[in-house]
């Protein structure tokens, strides 16, 4: 394990946690969006993530390693449930029975996810800043 792994580990939760608040704040800013490019109603989106492992040979042992390397963005995928029907005759997107698809975005549950991940955020800012303490304090006791 090198010196810098714990800096690679934490950069690597900061880059996951700011796509995961990108996704939440799109979800927000859609959340009555009720006709995309496709004719259809927004649908919630979710960050997939998933640790970061590689798997290297060792020339001491003759076993295989696993290094944990962080976390990595593997895709963002639309939340499949169902969408909310809102009975709204005036708006032009509503059916013949006058109930409009509204998106299955929660506002609550967005702001939820966005707090958890801010915390998991700054969590990351504080592991970058006390080993960038120890690094410090390192290079004092060389002098």
């Amino acid at each position: 394990m090198g010196a810098f792994t714990g800096l690679n580990i934490s950069s690597s939760g900061l880059s996951a946690e700011r796509l995961r608040m990108d996704t939440i704040s799109s979800n927000i800013a859609n959340a009555d969006t009720t006709r995309t490019e496709t004719g259809e109603p927004y649908r919630r989106k979710i960050a997939v993530f998933q640790e970061n492992l590689d798997r290297e040979l060792n020339s001491v042992t003759g076993q295989y390693e696993t290094k944990l390397k962080g976390v990595k963005a593997v895709q963002i995928v639309n939340d499949n449930s169902s969408l909310r029907q809102v009975y709204d005759p005036s708006n032009p997107d509503a059916n013949a029975e006058g109930y409009v698809s509204m998106p299955n975005v929660n506002i609550l549950n967005e702001m939820a996810d966005l707090i958890s991940s801010t915390r998991a955020y700054e969590a990351n800012v504080s592991a970058i800043n006390a080993q960038k303490s120890m690094f410090s304090s390192a290079l004092q006791i060389g002098r």
